[in-house]
């Protein structure tokens, strides 16, 4: 092929993918079929024997490294190859020429018809798209029309709207006027309603027009500002006022119909049995008449204070009529129980305060059918009516003396009227209650004032006659008795013993004594300390001995501790504290006198065990008492008062200098008075149970230091001479004079002292150890009391045997012959079987 042909081929191959008019895009690769197509077929001949059929060739056996393209490419040149050979090179590129004409046409023959269909499709799209311009410039004309009727019909949608609007806005003004107008026009509705002679309180159309009045009150109320508010509103309470008289005038009626009722059916001013029914019957029988009206004023209370005002005329009705009722036949009734029980004043006030506590709850029942709220009216009423029982009894209570009485009085008030009634039902019974309290003030005012008489009378006062003072033969008496019933039991005597000797057989030896202890801590505190510890009551450890029975106890004693039981549970406490403080002080002064008294009609030692024994009782019996016996008592100390004179001559000052009172200077009187003249004020309190215990504790020293004296008489005479030489030869050194030479002190003479004290101590002490068990009849309480006693005859023997050895030689002190502590203690012991 000659370089034109290549660079024509070339040429026109490169149309294939020309940018501007390409006849179609060839892959790499198929522009490499096409140039190897060419050099082979510039290269080789064309076979002759090839198959003009393309069904005979078989192109499976010359399958080579090329696509589909390129085996297409070389049957389409063997198909249309030249049957005849070609001469000249220009009738081959002719032929060629005409194979690439005819080859492009068979090739372009598919994308020819695409083109005439797509060309088709253009057409169509192109009458589409006609048609649609179209389409959209009647589109175009009905989105104007569109817009013009939208427009229009928006406007006038908005003109509707505002039209209703309009009209609501009107709608609800004239509502609100008309709602408005309604509190104004039910006037003449409720004043034609309350005018009208058929009206009554129970109609049906009552309740509901009084439940629209408050409402037009509370609206005018709520707007003074609208026009002529302040006239119409006080038209409508007076229209209230109208409604409310009518309601009180029922009520008033139906109650005073009911109090003359009951007056007429009356025949006796006294609540008996059948009174109940009389008195409470025909109230109750009306009640429900009257509580629905009530019910109706009680819920409207915080509406108009005209409501409360007509509630309370209504009870105030109510509260006169049940007082006009009752009141006469009360204090009637009263009078009868105080005419009845003259004599017996508990049982007067038993009868009369049941009989009003039942008046009371009744009336509380029937008030509770009319009313539904609590008033204070009620407990005024039922104050007034119980003032009748204070009225009668109030008289009585002054002129009651005896103690029991008051005692017992005021206790029935407080345990049995206030605590067991008026508590429990505090509400129906508070008017009550309030009456009790004043009463019982009254009977305590009068018990206080009483007792205080008593106490200076029979106890601090007392006169003992010579039965009281007949110690011990009283207790020997009882102790024969005693022993003589246990001496008939012990032979099976089947008489049955008494009480007191019941009680003292009942307690045995063995039982631990408090008393003991209690002496024993007196005596210990005789040694050093002065207090004493609080300790058990002897009530129920102490054997039970003649002194210990209540008959056998002083009068004061007896009659100080029934007071105080009487006083404990009637006065209050600081009042209780007082009153036996100066009970308590009472009884030890005349137990003192008593003391002196038996002391002057036996001895000093049954004087001494009488006070001890006594002093005993009283501290265990105040011991269960739950109370401080401690008051405060203030006094003037005139003792800090530098000058006595300077006193008096300032109160004289005082009165002689009167118009210089409220001179503001130096020379005021009053102030003088003040600074120069006044005394100290002193505060300080005294306990009563002190008190006892430290008279108690003196007593048991006296006894102590009484009965040493007793049993070491000549030896306590000769150690107190003996001693007065002893220290004047230690003061001076006279070393001349000895013990020995003194005429008291011979060896002789003592031996007459120490003989006299021993016989002394045997012959006495039998007599006082039986009189300790007669008084005290507790061996452990004897033994603690007589300890002190029997370490001072000790200890005055071990001085003696001191003296001996110090002063007197082995002769004389044989000649003296002074016990030994052994023997000294066996003379004590062997003494006291």
């Amino acid at each position: 092929m000659s370089k034109m042909n290549k660079r024509l081929v070339r040429e026109r191959l490169a149309n294939w993918e020309s940018r501007n008019n390409s006849l179609t895009s060839l892959s790499s690769k198929q522009k490499d079929v096409c140039i190897q197509i060419s050099s082979t077929v510039s290269e080789r001949r064309i076979p002759t024997d090839l198959p003009k059929d393309e069904s005979q060739t078989d192109l499976s056996q010359h399958k080579v490294d090329t696509s589909t393209e390129e085996s297409n490419v070389v049957e389409e040149f063997q198909r249309n190859a030249p049957t005849e050979k070609a001469e000249t090179a220009q009738a081959f590129l002719s032929w060629y020429s005409d194979l690439e004409k005819d080859m492009e046409k068979e090739e372009e023959a598919s994308y020819r018809q695409y083109i005439e269909e797509l060309q088709g499709y253009q057409d169509q799209c192109d009458g589409v798209l006609g048609e649609v311009t179209t389409a959209l410039t009647y589109l175009a004309g009905l989105q104007k029309q569109y817009i013009s009727v939208s427009t229009k019909t928006n406007a006038l949608h908005e003109a509707c709207e505002h039209l209703l609007a309009e009209q609501t806005r009107l709608m609800n003004t004239a509502e609100n006027i008309s709602n408005k107008l309604s509190y104004y026009n039910e006037l003449d509705k409720i004043s034609s309603k309350l005018s009208s002679p058929t009206l009554m309180v129970t109609n049906e159309s009552f309740v509901p027009m009084l439940s629209r009045l408050d409402e037009c009150i509370l609206y005018l109320k709520n707007n003074p500002n609208y026009r002529e508010s302040q006239t119409y509103l006080a038209r409508l309470n007076q229209c209230l006022s109208r409604a409310l008289n009518l309601i009180k005038s029922h009520v008033v009626n139906i109650l005073q119909s009911a109090t003359r009722q009951v007056q007429e059916k009356r025949s006796t001013t006294q609540l008996g049995d059948n009174a109940f029914t009389l008195f409470y019957g025909k109230f109750r029988a009306n009640a429900p008449r009257v509580k629905a009206l009530m019910e109706q004023l009680e819920i409207r209370l915080d509406k108009s204070p005209e409501y409360s005002q007509a509630l309370v005329d209504c009870q105030q009705c109510y509260f006169s009529q049940r007082e006009q009722l009752l009141g006469p036949s009360i204090n009637s009734t009263i009078n009868d129980l105080a005419t009845k029980h003259v004599r017996d004043h508990c049982a007067l006030m038993r009868s009369g305060c049941a009989f009003m506590v039942h008046v009371c709850e009744d009336e509380y029942q029937l008030y509770y059918n009319f009313f539904t709220r609590h008033s204070p009216l009620l407990d005024e009423m039922l104050e007034r009516l119980c003032n009748n029982l204070y009225d009668v009894f109030r008289p009585l209570i002054i002129h009651v003396n005896h103690l029991e009485t008051l005692a017992e009085l005021c206790s029935i008030m407080k345990v049995e009227m206030l605590e067991e009634h008026a508590q429990a039902n505090a509400q129906e019974l508070s008017s009550f209650g309030s009456i009790c309290r004043q009463m019982l003030m009254d009977m305590q005012e009068r018990l206080v004032y009483r007792t205080y008489i008593y106490i200076r009378s029979d106890i601090l006062q007392y006169s003992a006659a010579q039965g009281d003072l007949a110690y011990p033969e009283k207790l020997e008496m009882m102790q024969s008795i005693a022993e003589s019933i246990k001496a008939g039991e012990t032979k099976g005597h089947t008489r049955s013993p008494s009480t007191s000797s019941l009680k003292s057989h009942s307690r045995t030896a063995s039982n631990a004594s408090s008393t003991s202890q209690e002496v024993a801590e007196l005596t210990e505190a005789s040694k050093g300390s002065t207090d004493i510890t609080e300790v058990r009551s002897v009530a129920s450890t102490m054997p039970m001995s003649p002194a210990d029975l209540h008959g056998m106890w002083f009068p004061t004693v007896r009659r100080t501790l029934v007071t105080l039981s009487k006083l404990y549970r009637c006065i209050d406490k600081t009042t209780f504290q007082g009153l036996s403080q100066e009970a308590l002080q009472s009884c030890i002064q005349s137990l003192k006198v008593a003391k002196e008294g038996i002391t002057k009609r036996k001895t000093l030692m049954d004087g001494q065990l009488f006070l001890i024994k006594h002093l005993l009782i009283l501290r265990e019996q105040i011991a269960p008492f739950q109370t401080d016996f401690s008051i405060r008592e203030t006094s003037l100390d005139f003792s800090k008062l530098k000058d006595f004179n300077k006193m008096k001559d300032a109160a004289k000052g005082l009165f002689q200098n009167s118009s210089k009172l409220f001179t503001f200077n130096s020379n005021n009187s009053l102030l003088q008075f003040i600074l120069e003249g006044t005394p100290h004020v002193m505060e300080h309190f005294v306990d009563s149970k002190k008190d006892v215990d430290l008279e108690l504790k003196i007593t048991c020293e006296e006894f102590i230091h009484h009965m040493s004296d007793t049993f070491n008489e000549p030896l306590k005479t000769f150690l107190s001479r003996a001693e007065v030489i002893i220290s004047m030869k230690a003061e001076e050194g006279i070393k001349s004079v000895t013990l020995r030479q003194q005429p008291f002190a011979t060896p002789e003479k003592l031996h007459d002292v120490v003989s006299e004290t021993y016989k002394n101590i045997k012959s006495r002490l039998p007599t006082i150890h039986k009189s300790m068990q007669l008084y005290l009849a507790n061996k452990d309480t004897e033994t603690i009391l007589f300890k002190p006693i029997k370490v001072n005859i000790q200890q005055a023997f071990q001085r003696l045997s001191e003296i001996l050895t110090e002063n007197y030689t082995e002769e004389d002190r044989q000649i003296v012959a002074n016990p030994s502590p052994e023997q000294i203690n066996l003379l004590i012991s062997t003494s006291m079987r």
